[in-house]
């Protein structure tokens, strides 16, 4: 394990770091908002991922091609299917409401949220960011006086700053709070399908999300284990098992990709049925993490770009 991948496990099991983390990061909010514009923050962004700067003008690799989206394309769907919140009643009026899991309560300020009235389990998400959770398995365990300083920073600030994903700017902040699912694994596998203009090619697979032990395999639309990884390496020694509604996801992938030239279309398997997770547009804001680092050509070559609107 790396150093910034021990740096990170540390910041993510202790809220107190954790909440020190996000005021560095208003901090750097404030100051690149103020210095730097999206091009120059997304050169510099991909530079210290890589060692150097993304080709712009004749983008080839996958990583590329995200920052010229991110800088020459706009599509009005992706701030509202991006929003965990707005995005419930796209898929109600599509017709894929049975998809959605329950909603326990929706917040737009931290005043309003009482632990004591929600269950002992429970899942808050950010509804306009990646990555501003929280997974209570046990209510009574929760330092709720950090973490109310948590909430009160996901709704007082976004991320799109860091990398210039533009649609989350767009999307109001709140809280939503829902069920908390569990699969037979005792946590939750993650299934994340990689669509391009609505043709699902290949999925990550999350085993031990948020544990020690956590791995992301990249499996192929036959569930044959593909020979790569994204920001760690892939283990052939892991057996997964395929879901049973495997088939049931491929064709919801294609179904409501289809607007997109790119979307990573996220599905949970739990009792017994399938979960919506989130459609995400810009994995790790697009940077280059492919490991080995050739599939970001390979992957490259399935995104054909739109034509630029911006």
């Amino acid at each position: 394990m790396s150093v910034r991948s021990i740096i990170t496990r540390m910041k993510d099991d202790n809220p107190y770091l954790k909440y020190i983390w996000l005021m560095y990061m208003a901090y750097r909010a404030k100051s690149e908002r103020r210095t730097l514009d999206d091009l120059a923050c997304i050169k510099r962004l991909y530079f210290g991922y890589s060692g150097r700067f993304p080709n712009l003008d004749n983008p080839i690799l996958f990583s590329e091609k995200m920052q010229w989206m991110k800088l020459h394309y706009r599509n009005e769907l992706m701030p509202i299917v991006g929003d965990k919140y707005t995005v419930r009643k796209y898929l109600e009026d599509k017709g894929y409401g049975y998809l959605l899991n329950d909603l326990i309560a929706v917040y737009d300020d931290v005043s309003q949220f009482n632990p004591d009235s929600l269950p002992s389990q429970f899942v808050l998400k950010a509804t306009h960011a990646s990555g501003w959770n929280l997974i209570v398995k046990d209510k009574s365990k929760i330092s709720w006086p950090i973490w109310r300083k948590h909430m009160q920073y996901w709704l007082t600030h976004d991320i799109e700053w860091n990398g210039r994903e533009w649609h989350y700017a767009q999307m109001k902040p709140r809280i939503v709070c829902e069920k908390y699912l569990e699969d037979e694994s005792g946590s939750l596998m993650d299934y994340k399908f990689y669509c391009f203009d609505g043709e699902p090619r290949f999925l990550q697979v999350n085993v031990g999300r948020g544990t020690a032990h956590s791995t992301q395999n990249y499996y192929d639309l036959e569930w044959n284990l593909l020979p790569f990884g994204k920001s760690q390496p892939h283990n052939p020694g892991l057996h997964v098992e395929k879901p049973a509604h495997f088939e049931e996801m491929i064709r919801l992938a294609h179904e409501l990709t289809k607007p997109f030239p790119y979307v990573r279309f996220d599905l949970y398997e739990a009792q017994g049925r399938i979960y919506f997770g989130e459609f995400t547009f810009f994995p790790c804001s697009g940077m280059p993490d492919f490991i080995p680092s050739e599939y970001d050509i390979i992957v490259g070559e399935m995104l054909t770009l739109p034509k630029a609107n911006r």
